[in-house]
């Protein structure tokens, strides 16, 4: 499917086709990750994140405007680095392997997100899955009340919390409790934009990993625990680390609203639609590389080759704008910024906004059914 030309079966009116075949060949040569790129990007930007997180813990002043700066810089830093696992699930099992772990021990069991969280992510890849109750990922925002939105970005404020449960305290109860540990995996061990969502049952292999990971996330927080009881560590941590997660996890959620346009209505989507609802954000690098890091802000690009390494997808998109014909389906993505792609989001016409005005005025309706001059959202 990858090597043929793809139309849109969906789309009226749509008459181009698009060949990943031919887009492939324009960027062939940028598929081949730099190890010594991810070690001193995730290195670095970790050393960043920790000395203004130690700096708002011990050096300045609360009342002080460095500490708000020392944190909003521990915040970005932090979110960056963590989001190194959305490479990890990329590479193949056998490559980077010393990167995995490294990441995995400084950065992932700390923030309690072991990779193991998001091998779920090919899910959201599968051109079957795309949109549909087996992505996990995806929530059909655009069909949805617009209270939807606010409410998505609302959880950013318990996950923390509900993280802090699932290693702490559902993981030594699910040692010895065969249903607590099909509720954990099933429930309790993706990193998805739908709670509602169930992770299919492991492999064993995948299994051994999972136990080795959130026994590690385990002996982190009883860690803690016991510094935090016996003074080692001042009780003004918690509070200081709830406040650095939230913000990590409610930027994420914003990067997330902005990385499609939430057409999906739940059903199969064509390859085409599925290009059509990414977006790619070229524009002002200085500011969408602080929301959209480590090349997120090129997501449609990642979903026409997710195995592009992040620091070659710049270059990839330049090529492709510059070689592509002007009538391709691709350059329909790129927007200007993210605040656009939201308010669009939000002032979409739903399903329910057509039904409301039926129900205001009953006789201004169309043939089909719809009032005159409301179409359906798609």
């Amino acid at each position: 499917m990858s090597s043929s030309t793809l139309r849109s079966d969906a789309a009226v009116g749509r008459d181009c086709s698009f060949s990943i075949h031919e887009a492939r060949s324009m960027v062939a040569d940028l598929f081949a990750p730099r190890a010594s790129v991810y070690w001193v990007d995730f290195l670095a930007t970790l050393a960043v994140g920790n000395v203004a997180f130690v700096l708002c813990r011990r050096v300045i002043e609360l009342s002080s405007p460095v500490f708000y700066l020392a944190f909003v810089v521990q915040c970005l830093a932090f979110y960056r680095a963590s989001l190194f696992i959305h490479e990890l699930v990329h590479f193949r099992p056998e490559k980077f392997k010393a990167f995995r772990a490294a990441w995995n021990l400084l950065c992932g069991v700390p923030f309690l997100t072991p990779s193991f969280v998001y091998y779920t992510h090919f899910d959201h890849h599968r051109r079957a899955h795309y949109g549909t109750e087996h992505d996990g990922e995806y929530i059909t925002l655009g069909q949805r009340s617009r209270w939807a939105i606010p409410f998505y970005l609302a959880q950013a404020f318990v996950i923390p919390l509900v993280v802090v449960f699932r290693f702490g305290i559902l993981t030594p109860l699910a040692w010895i409790s065969p249903p607590v540990r099909r509720f954990a995996i099933r429930h309790m061990s993706s990193l998805v934009m739908d709670p509602s969502y169930i992770r299919p049952a492991p492999t064993k292999r995948v299994m051994r990993i999972i136990r080795l990971q959130e026994a590690l996330c385990f002996a982190y927080l009883a860690t803690l625990a016991v510094l935090l009881a016996t003074g080692r560590v001042p009780w003004t941590f918690v509070p200081h680390v709830y406040a650095t997660a939230a913000c990590i996890v409610m930027l994420n959620s914003i990067r997330t609203l902005g990385s499609h346009l939430w057409t999906g209505d739940g059903e199969r989507m064509s390859f085409l639609d599925q290009l059509d609802d990414s977006a790619n954000y070229p524009y002002r690098p200085w500011i969408t590389e602080l929301w959209g890091p480590l090349g997120l802000r090129y997501h449609a690009l990642h979903h026409l080759f997710p195995t592009m390494p992040y620091h070659n997808m710049g270059q990839a998109h330049r090529r492709l704008m510059a070689r592509l014909p002007a009538d391709s389906p691709y350059r329909r993505t790129v927007r200007t910024t993210l605040c656009e792609t939201l308010w669009e989001l939000w002032r979409r016409p739903r399903p329910e906004d057509a039904k409301n005005r039926r129900s205001r005025d009953p006789h201004a309706r169309s043939a089909g059914g719809w009032p005159r001059g409301i179409t359906a959202a798609r």
